[in-house]
């Protein structure tokens, strides 16, 4: 396997694991009486992540920005490997972006500002990088 498609595939392990992360205390914050159910506005009142508390609702915002991020990466490994363009840079991009995605959980989860925002670039460019590295 490619160290991009290893990275890749520790970046969807990391997308479980900040699922478990916020999950448990969404659970126990809000019962699972309302985590179980459909989620229906009638139901919740009003949408979860503002029912939690604020710390709850930044590990489910760290969570969904992963999924966007996530595609993104998804889309430069494809790229990468599909076109055979690995190269030492590539697979240092697909490591440093797997590292800013770990640090950025704690940093957004204790509200590290700027810190949260710079860690967030530092993955989104790595990404970028990949994609133009396979493209030139």
């Amino acid at each position: 396997m490619t160290p991009e498609l290893t990275v890749l595939a520790l970046a969807a392990l990391l997308q479980g694991i900040q699922f478990c992360l916020m999950a448990i205390p969404a659970n126990i914050e809000l019962g699972v009486g309302k985590t179980l159910s459909p989620r229906d506005t009638s139901r919740m009142g009003k949408p979860m992540v503002e029912q939690v508390s604020d710390k709850t609702g930044r590990l489910i915002r760290a969570m969904n920005n992963h999924f966007e991020a996530l595609i993104l990466f998804t889309i430069a490994v494809v790229v990468i490997t599909l076109g055979d363009k690995g190269t030492g840079f590539s697979a240092a991009c697909a490591w440093t972006y797997l590292g800013a995605r770990i640090l950025y959980i704690p940093a957004y989860y204790f509200g590290l500002t700027p810190w949260r925002s710079l860690i967030w670039f530092v993955g989104f460019l790595s990404t970028m990088l990949m994609i133009v590295s396979a493209v030139i």
